[in-house]
């Protein structure tokens, strides 16, 4: 995929592709949609940007598989470290995850997002 600059936007005039990040055991409502839409991405994966949505859902993660850096353009995330902090992100705010975090990821109302992803 070889672009110069592009723009992101919250709705992809091209669409979103059904897509299967989550596990689907850990959706918490009877609604298991989830899209996504590459903007980018390098030949072996090692970096991909788009927008993601997903229906509510809640899962325990080891360790973060990837550097994620996102920006939440609607909806609700909130991230429990391992010692019980907390911390939810709503619209307009901007959070990293580094590769290898033990969290609680749950999203609360149905989340869009931008996303910037290195493995």
């Amino acid at each position: 995929m070889t672009k110069t600059f592009m723009r992101f936007e919250a709705n992809p005039a091209e669409g979103m592709q059904p897509s299967s990040f989550t596990s689907p055991g850990s959706f918490t409502t009877s609604d298991t949609n989830e899209v996504n839409h590459f903007y980018y991405k390098t030949d072996d994966d090692s970096i991909l940007t788009g927008v993601w949505e997903s229906a509510p859902c809640k899962e325990e993660i080891a360790a973060y598989p990837v550097h994620e850096l996102m920006t939440v353009i609607s909806g609700s995330v909130t991230l429990t470290d391992t010692n019980g902090k907390s911390e939810t992100f709503t619209a307009g705010d901007t959070f990293f995850i580094p590769k290898g975090t033990p969290l609680t990821w749950e999203i609360t109302e149905t989340l869009r997002k931008f996303y910037l992803i290195a493995e």
